[in-house]
């Protein structure tokens, strides 16, 4: 089946952010246990070769900080990161390319609009095609991944359209759709979804989503307005594009009866009190059957 591991955790800026004193920040610098770069995960079908969903800002020191993402020692130059899948073009999804310009050959697969964002934006030509191939991703069209070799890797990607918003550098200029998908890995007859980013859980996702072995999912805020509430910024989690966990439309209550093997909160906020370990956001929802995992956490 898919093996996964979690890369980092938080929502854009990581935690703790650099400029921020709200109290989850605080604690971080106080206890390293509570720091996380970035989301990201690394995907393999074999253990051996590795797949990245998003590539966060904070990708070197998430690499130096993964063993099996480091370079076989019997080469000078290598890695066992075969390709880069992107979700969206935010800043915090594709920033994290930038250092993969030491010409190591890997794919990059992306909805058509996200790889426009891409060839709009001539710093990632760093990444010459010829090494570094782009590849689109149609939704709802499986493929099987390739390594840079062209051999099979024994994993599967799948995109899917999620409801979302398109980039905060890009509103105003993009058309709705195709903008934030979700990811359906499949590997020896399990499968896999990733949604890192969700405003709403339709009944359409929630019946892709249903039945799945593992679930990785948008965890940005507890509550719509907390990040009004705590004063760290003027938007609601709808207008960032992110469903709360919480509440009765929120992803826990949408999620309990989909029959879901395992429940994992990726891209959570610095404001979300679900950070805390033994707060009572973090006890419900964990009672409720969700993980809120560390990085370097790993899911078989």
């Amino acid at each position: 089946m898919p093996q996964v591991i979690v890369l980092g955790v938080a929502a854009g800026g990581g935690v703790p952010q650099w400029n921020c004193n709200c109290g989850i920040c605080q604690q971080a610098r106080r206890d390293p246990s509570l720091q996380s770069g970035q989301a990201s995960l690394a995907v393999s079908a074999d253990g051996r070769h590795w797949f990245l969903v998003n590539a966060s800002p904070d990708l070197r020191a998430q690499v130096v900080a993964t063993p099996a993402l480091h370079p076989d020692p019997v080469h000078l130059r290598h890695t066992p990161i075969a390709g880069v899948i992107l979700t969206n073009a935010e800043v915090d999804a594709v920033a994290g390319l930038l250092s993969m310009r030491e010409g190591s050959p890997f794919g990059i697969w992306a909805p058509p609009k996200v790889l426009d964002t891409l060839a709009a934006n001539p710093i990632f030509g760093v990444l010459p095609p010829d090494r570094v191939p782009r590849r689109a991703l149609d939704m709802d069209a499986p493929i099987e991944l390739p390594l840079p070799d062209g051999t099979p890797s024994g994993l599967s990607v799948e995109a899917f359209d999620v409801p979302g918003k398109v980039a905060w550098y890009l509103e105003g200029q993009a058309e709705a759709g195709g903008d934030t998908v979700g990811l359906t890995f499949r590997a020896g007859g399990r499968t896999v979804h990733v949604v890192t980013a969700c405003a709403q859980v339709t009944p359409g996702l929630a019946e892709r989503l249903r039945g799945a072995d593992t679930v990785f999912f948008d965890g940005t805020l507890w509550t719509d307005d907390e990040m009004i509430r705590a004063g760290l910024g003027a938007k609601t989690g709808q207008r960032m594009g992110h469903v709360s966990m919480s509440g009765p439309d929120g992803s826990i209550a949408a999620l309990a009866s989909l029959d879901v093997g395992r429940k994992v909160f990726v891209h959570v906020n610095n404001s979300n009190p679900v950070l805390r370990p033994g707060s009572p956001e973090r006890q419900a929802a964990e009672a409720a059957g969700w993980t809120i995992p560390q990085a370097g956490s790993a899911f078989p």
